[in-house]
């Protein structure tokens, strides 16, 4: 199981990677039925985390990090901002075949 997470996660950050000053969307699930969603820029990459900057009110913009983790469960979630098409699937059910 660990390999195939391991596998995932490497290329989620191998796609992020080659998406870097590219619009996205994240739909992020914060816990008890909070759901954050904005539109952003992939600022930059890391090994564990990726950051992106975000549009606030008033024209501010903020950096958020995410885990290539949550984004493999689906906690994280990153769409085209003009198809609205999603970029990676989540894991889901996978595990549970294993």
């Amino acid at each position: 199981m660990g390999e195939m997470e391991v596998n995932h996660v490497d290329e989620i950050h191998e796609k992020l990677n080659g998406m870097i000053g590219q619009r996205v969307k994240v739909k992020a699930n914060m816990g008890r039925t909070r759901v954050v969603e904005r539109m952003g820029c992939i600022k930059t990459v890391h090994p564990s985390v990726f950051i992106v900057e975000v549009e606030e009110r008033r024209g501010r913009k903020s950096r958020q990090s995410y885990q290539y983790v949550d984004v493999l469960t689906g906690t994280v979630e990153l769409f085209d901002p003009e198809s609205g098409e999603r970029l990676f699937t989540p894991l889901g059910n996978q595990l549970e075949e294993h």
